[in-house]
């Protein structure tokens, strides 16, 4: 896993840490992810990519980055519609903001969710209101509602680009306190 060196623009105390996880992306797409990721993060990614077993011919990369809040929220818009592009990206909350997840795949497109200090998603009361609501009119079942919005589809369809990528370099942050 790269990480992303920080600079006195990125210093400041909305800045916060997170990780992109590029499930698979196709050998031509490789270099547009890194410009676009540049792009948002203001400095030049090289990653390293690395073949990815669950589908051939795509490759995966790693990459855990500093910068400015609403950073993974910003790499999710200039990733997502990439057609043959899987990934997810993550951001670590501040003492001003919440954390954040983002999940995209061709077939799903892209679930968003926000994270609390421990990494649980927090589902905000009117969208679970909503989820009630249409289990009560028979739309759906609520488990599958509930299921939308904790984004089990999206780790349903992850999962195996996932542990295709078990024995992948892997660089642990630890933070001090």
């Amino acid at each position: 896993m790269k990480e992303v060196t920080v600079t006195t623009q990125t210093a400041t105390r909305n800045s916060t840490r997170g990780v992109l996880y590029v499930h698979s992306a196709p050998s031509a797409l490789c270099p547009h992810v890194e410009w676009a990721v540049g792009g948002v993060l203001g400095a030049a990614v090289s990653l390293d990519w690395t073949p990815q077993p669950a589908q051939s011919g795509t490759y995966r990369a790693e990459l855990s980055w500093a910068a400015s809040a609403g950073s993974a929220a910003a790499i999710a818009s200039a990733l997502r519609g990439w057609n043959h592009l899987r990934f997810e990206v993550t951001e670590e909350p501040t003492s001003a903001t919440e954390g954040t997840r983002f999940s995209y795949t061709p077939e799903l497109g892209v679930y968003h969710a926000v994270t609390g200090l421990h990494g649980d998603i927090m589902i905000p009361e009117d969208r679970l209101k909503a989820a009630v609501v249409k289990a009560a009119l028979g739309e759906v079942t609520l488990l599958t509602e509930i299921d939308k919005l904790l984004g089990k589809p999206w780790d349903d369809e992850l999962e195996t680009f996932r542990h295709a990528g078990d024995g992948a370099p892997v660089r642990w942050l630890h933070q001090v306190v």
